[in-house]
């Protein structure tokens, strides 16, 4: 009878062995309850069908654990298209205290972000676009050192970004576009910091030419409110591939080693720039957008390698170089966009034919186009600029 005991008793002791290890972490657990409280699928959604506490959370959509810990919270049917969730993020994710990764599909998640979510030491990836979070960014989350990809992008952010941002030594990926941040950059002391995206906000001031580390290979702050001189910022920044500046307030000439970067796109579209490109080592950029800008001077022959080229609606002046007809009539050049500004000549025969690949606007310059080509409706009808217009800017 005893030893019937004893066998009843060992494998009660391994079934409980075996639950305990498979059990969460009681303080996970109510975490996850509180995050399902608050959170609830839109309309077409059934990301939280599985979500029965009844049964081990580790198996839940989107929760993933080791050992008695969640490691890795994904919020949302990741699908295209899915409708994502409502509610609001529950303070109670800062309990999380393994969590390395937090994600949240597109959907309508509204409020603040919590604050406790610097509690999260061990966090990398935190990633909550394209919803209605509003309120600032915590300056707390300068606490969470390791983390090195920040997505808070398509919100309604207010605020400024906080130093502690810029402090964060391992972040490699700030996208915080489209919100209603104001303030300064902060200056980011990252050396691994890859990607900086912060377009259209309505951020002000002047960059700093030690703000943003020599690390970064993207750079957008398009559509703010920035100003002052880029020259020195743009020196520093060798190993970018694309740039977009575009519709800011910024003045002061772009220097000419900025053109020997291999950038993949460079948009300064729409600012305020004063002065002249100056000459550097041939270009080997496929596409430069100075459009919309105040650029003056005569146009670098070096440019003429760049296979989709925008100098529309500038001051330049002077005649068009050679090189830009050889390699456009080679349909080496796809797009040649010059027009509206104040360029006196192009040397090319007015039966030359340019090849269908091509594109070629030189309407309302300082010259009668030596033939017809097809523009942009934005270019508008007028052929050539009004005499006075360039005599005054001769003058």
């Amino acid at each position: 009878m005893r030893f019937s005991q004893l066998i009843w008793c060992l494998m009660l002791l391994l079934q409980l062995s075996f639950f305990a290890d498979a059990m969460l972490d009681p303080v996970d657990f109510l975490s996850l309850q509180a995050i399902r409280k608050s959170l609830h699928d839109l309309p077409g959604s059934n990301f939280f069908h599985s979500w029965d506490f009844t049964s081990d959370p580790c198996g839940f959509a989107g929760v993933y654990c080791d050992g008695d810990k969640v490691i890795s919270l994904n919020l949302g049917d990741p699908r295209a298209g899915s409708p994502g969730l409502s509610g609001r993020i529950n303070p109670a994710i800062g309990k999380l205290s393994a969590l390395t990764e937090l994600s949240i599909v597109p959907g309508r998640i509204m409020g603040a972000l919590p604050a406790t979510i610097s509690q999260l030491k061990d966090l990398r990836f935190l990633a909550i676009s394209r919803n209605y979070i509003s309120g600032e960014i915590p300056a707390s989350l300068g606490e969470v050192r390791r983390l090195r990809t920040l997505d808070l992008s398509y919100n309604q952010l207010t605020g400024t970004i906080s130093p502690s941002i810029g402090s964060l030594p391992e972040l490699s990926n700030l996208i915080l576009c489209h919100n209603h941040l104001t303030g300064s950059i902060p200056p980011f002391l990252s050396q691994s910091l890859t990607r900086i995206d912060l377009k259209r906000n309505s951020l002000t001031g002047s960059i700093s030419p030690a703000s943003l580390p020599s690390s970064l290979k993207y750079l957008s702050l398009a559509w703010n409110q920035l100003t002052g001189p880029v020259d020195r910022v743009l020196i520093r920044l060798n190993q970018l591939n694309y740039l977009d500046l575009s519709l800011n307030r910024l003045t002061g000439t772009i220097p000419g080693r900025v053109f020997a970067f291999p950038i993949t796109n460079l948009q300064l579209q729409r600012n305020f720039f004063y002065g002249s490109i100056q000459p550097a080592n041939q270009v080997t950029i496929p596409t430069v957008d100075l459009s919309y800008n105040r650029f003056s001077g005569g146009i670098s022959p070096l440019l003429s390698s760049v296979e989709n080229l925008y100098l529309n609606s500038n001051r330049f002046t002077g005649e068009v170089p050679a090189s830009f007809v050889d390699r456009l009539l080679s349909a080496s050049i796809q797009t040649l966009y010059l027009q509206h500004n104040f360029l006196t000549g192009i040397q090319i025969s007015p039966t030359a034919e340019i090849p269908v690949s091509s594109s070629l606007c030189l309407q309302y310059n300082c010259m009668v186009p030596p033939l017809q080509t097809p523009c942009p409706l934005k270019a508008g009808p007028q052929k050539t600029r009004p005499t006075t217009q360039c005599n005054e800017w001769r003058g």
